[in-house]
């Protein structure tokens, strides 16, 4: 992608934000649609999997055409169009050559404004996220995973998969997404973040005829108050028949907007990214433990995990908890020296920059860096902030965090009094 893109930024009357990166080498523009206030964290535990459900169904039929219609406008062009819900926001992403930009922008508008939820259509994706649902229980990884995440976040919407658990999602119906619609599907909750072959007065034109009329309801909103985290480590040990055992240390650590975030994820790189990896070194190719090693730290708005995990054979589990906690504890007790802090940073700028390859990914962090509040300048001072970690910073932001660890085990034949 050569040169720097130019990327700009603009409020609409009804608070609608358009996003515009100018990208004319190839006839292609991509979008990501945000909704900015939405996603799991704002879920009552009771609605557990309502986001995941909506964006199953959200493209499934509007007031004037059926789930057919949409699929062949779709199709027809040779575009892509995809709905997504994560903890922190909901998404419509699209792909498209620019001729056709403008008329997938209006079936756009028309799915966030007037989707019909047909009850055929939830009925059969209830059943379809219930078979994920249960199929992930007898993943290992996934057992491990989930059972961490409910130790670390307890009643946190954080603490539930996206997809819900079984009963809430049997008990969703078509009003509750109705109402969810209603309540946050609104323009000045709305990101609409483009990158192609498109310029910024082209793109604003053609939002403003799409959503530009979309008036802002009179309701706020306000979201539940999420209960207070605090960590207070334990311990959990899942029999299962599983060839390896699944291993992961989990700590309660930071959201985006903490000054930790930038040094977190520095130390997340250096663990547990790649065959370079500190954990990939150590525990698999000198001590033979790991079949696989890997360290986990998400961009989220609250609170985030850090997540040490490793697959190692039965026989290896109390050693190999015992190796990846070492090596977190190192981390606390010994300062990176310039070579390791600079390897650090040389592989996670460098994936950084990799990550910006395609307009689907510019679209993607412009529109997600302005959904969490952070604003498109983040991705010029995210590297500044890596570039000024220094050997101590690492080692006191590690201290704070990286001690006490939550420990989850899926394993045939361990137990704590090993």
């Amino acid at each position: 992608m050569g040169k720097k893109q130019t990327v700009h930024r603009l409020r609409l009357d009804n608070g609608l934000i358009v996003i515009v990166g100018e990208n004319p080498t190839a006839d292609l523009i991509a979008g990501r649609i945000f909704l900015k206030n939405a996603g799991s964290l704002w879920e009552p535990r009771e609605k557990a999997g309502l986001s995941n459900l909506l964006a199953t169904v959200i493209t499934k039929g509007t007031q004037n055409l059926s789930s057919g219609q949409i699929a062949e406008a779709v199709e027809s062009i040779g575009a892509g169009l995809g709905a997504d819900a994560s903890s922190d926001y909901f998404m419509i992403s699209v792909k498209t050559i620019s001729k056709d930009f403008a008329s997938m922008l209006e079936l756009i508008s028309e799915i966030l404004r007037s989707p019909t939820f047909p009850e055929a259509e939830i009925a059969l994706e209830k059943r379809l996220i219930a078979q994920a649902i249960r199929s992930q229980k007898e993943q290992p990884f996934n057992v491990a995973f989930n059972h961490l995440r409910e130790m670390i976040y307890q009643d946190h919407p954080y603490g539930l998969s996206i997809l819900g658990d079984e009963q809430t999602v049997s008990q969703l119906c078509r009003e509750d997404l109705i109402n969810y619609h209603k309540y946050h599907f609104r323009p000045d909750n709305l990101i609409v973040s483009l990158s192609g072959r498109i310029n910024v007065d082209d793109a604003v034109d053609l939002v403003e005829k799409t959503l530009g009329d979309w008036p802002i309801p009179s309701h706020t909103l306000s979201r539940q108050n999420l209960p207070k985290l605090s960590s207070c480590p334990v311990e959990k040990i899942i029999n299962q028949d599983t060839q390896q055992s699944i291993i992961m240390l989990g700590y309660l650590t930071v959201g985006v907007k903490s000054p930790d975030y930038p040094v977190l994820k520095l130390l997340s790189t250096y663990l547990g990214s790649g065959l370079s990896s500190r954990l990939f070194v150590e525990l698999r190719e000198k001590r033979g433990l790991a079949y696989d090693v890997s360290a986990i730290y998400p961009t989220r708005l609250e609170p985030s995990q850090f997540v040490l995990y490793m697959g190692t054979a039965p026989q290896n589990t109390t050693i190999a908890i015992e190796g990846l906690q070492k090596e977190a504890e190192r981390l606390c007790y010994q300062e990176l020296t310039p070579e390791e802090l600079q390897g650090a940073k040389n592989k996670l700028l460098g994936q950084y920059a990799l990550g910006k390859q395609t307009n689907g990914e510019l679209a993607q962090l412009y529109g997600w860096y302005e959904t969490l509040g952070l604003g498109v300048e983040f991705d010029h001072e995210f590297q500044a902030m890596i570039s000024k970690v220094t050997a101590e910073i690492a080692q006191n932001v590690a201290k704070n965090y990286l001690l006490s660890p939550y420990l989850s085990v899926v394993s045939s034949n361990y137990s704590t009094t090993h």
